[in-house]
């Protein structure tokens, strides 16, 4: 019997063989996706002059994948719910690859912003698609250390982005940054339709179609308003607006999935204390990891001079040590439980945020992002665990859509706070103040959360 037909016809309720494969064909898709959030961050500059971008232009590169990845991810994960983990997955990773190429042929603003946003809806479909299958092919201590090894190739996306772009952008050139998806891709893409089972569809029923549009144009408003929150300020009169809007309009969602036929989702769902802690613990974490990213990259750029390259390499230990505390966490959190590695995780964390401030150079700043994302790597695993410990199958794809959601949020949220607080030292005044600022928000806001984790997550056993 060939190892294929092995992996598709495995007893029901037995592990799947090729699990740990399959896992890690499918975290390193999510690390594509990851990277692409900051890969492009650093060959801004060559894509602004090659293909003459307008300020505007050179935002939305960033924006609109971003924008269009965290408004969707929802509805991508009650696709996974209706329609098969499977399916939808490999449906994501097809239209990913295939606009990662049209973004490297990019010849026109246009395209390359038509070819991002492609990327975001394929990026909305294999991501909760990808977690929601992780959830089901492992259980038990296995799930913690396979959501460990998930965190750690997720956690470390961004720290490896800047590492990435700086390499590629200096090396074979900007355009790169897009094309090294197109045989990765492939390759796994190939690999995952020979291993992964047809896993059964867990939720029956149509599209709630109006509901995904209310609840996409009600992310993308949030989303889109905290964006515009780290370039205009936080009292901004659009950005206002924007989450005026915003509140409206999941307002209306809730109102429609009340009384629509076939919801979009269970609106009790995201009340559940597991998933609120959950979501809680990732937005909190990633918002701190765009601060370690956004203050080193800026740190090491404006204040010490280090060329995109070199800061692209000091990048190295903060990718290293943050997936493999992810993958330490994987291993301890059935002992320790979620709630003590939460509150360690976000003290040490709040300790390397600290560390900048007291110590000025690049050696410190290395040292104190480093530390800080020993923490995160932690945590990122933490939440993962917590939402999703309590799901049934038919809700695996929708809950892995809600964390992968926060996520964004948390991203877009981190970056506007750390913008706004460190604004002065990012316009290019010779003075560290800004970023010591910011520094002692984000120490804050770890130390905070450090309390409201103890309170808010389930004891062990519960």
């Amino acid at each position: 019997m060939s190892e294929t037909r092995t992996a598709d016809t495995y007893a029901p309720g037995a592990p799947h063989p090729l699990r740990w494969l399959a896992l890690g064909l499918l975290g390193l898709a999510q690390l594509m996706l990851i990277l692409d959030l900051t890969v492009v961050a650093i060959a801004l500059p060559h894509m602004e002059a090659d293909l003459d971008l307008g300020r505007a232009a050179v935002t939305w590169v960033v924006s609109g994948y971003a924008l269009t990845f965290g408004s969707l991810m929802l509805l991508g994960g009650r696709a996974t719910d209706l329609f098969g983990a499977k399916g939808v997955a490999l449906a994501g990773l097809t239209v990913f690859t295939v606009a990662s190429l049209t973004a490297g042929l990019a010849t026109s603003a246009p395209m390359l912003l038509t070819s991002r946003v492609a990327q975001g809806v394929g990026a909305a479909m294999l991501s909760p698609a990808a977690l929601s299958v992780v959830v089901r092919l492992f259980d038990g201590d296995e799930r913690n250390r396979a959501l460990g090894v998930w965190s750690a190739l997720g956690g470390g996306g961004a720290a490896l982005g800047v590492l990435l772009g700086g390499v590629i952008t200096a090396g074979p050139g900007w355009t790169w940054v897009f094309f090294i998806n197109v045989p990765v891709g492939l390759v796994i893409l190939v690999a995952l339709i020979r291993i992964l089972p047809d896993l059964p569809k867990v939720a029956s029923g149509s599209l709630d179609v109006p509901g995904a549009a209310l609840v996409a144009a009600a992310t993308g408003a949030l989303i889109y308003a905290l964006i515009r929150a780290g370039d205009h300020g936080w009292l901004n009169g659009v950005s206002l607006a924007l989450l005026a809007v915003s509140v409206v309009l999941y307002a209306a969602f809730a109102a429609w999935q009340r009384r629509a036929s076939a919801p979009l989702m269970d609106l009790g769902l995201v009340g559940r204390r597991p998933v609120v802690a959950g979501t809680f613990v990732i937005t909190v974490t990633t918002a701190l990891m765009v601060a370690v990213f956004f203050l080193g990259s800026f740190y090491l750029q404006n204040q010490e001079n280090h060329g995109a390259l070199a800061a692209g390499l000091l990048f190295l230990p903060v990718a290293l040590l943050t997936m493999a505390c992810a993958t330490v966490a994987g291993r301890l959190i059935g002992r320790l439980g979620a709630r003590a590695m939460a509150a360690v995780a976000l003290v040490i964390a709040a300790a390397g945020f600290l560390m900048p401030v007291f110590w000025a150079g690049t050696v410190a700043m290395v040292a104190g992002v480093s530390v800080s994302s020993a923490g995160l790597g932690a945590l990122f695993v933490v939440a993962s665990a917590t939402a999703l410990s309590s799901v049934a199958p038919h809700e695996a794809g929708v809950t892995s859509g809600v964390v992968s959601t926060f996520h964004e949020f948390g991203a877009a949220a981190g970056a506007a706070a750390v913008s706004s607080a460190a604004a002065a030292s990012i316009a290019g005044s010779s003075s560290a103040s800004g970023f010591d600022d910011a520094f002692l928000v984000a120490m804050g806001v770890a130390a905070v959360s450090a309390l409201v984790s103890m309170w808010l997550i389930p004891p062990k056993g519960e």
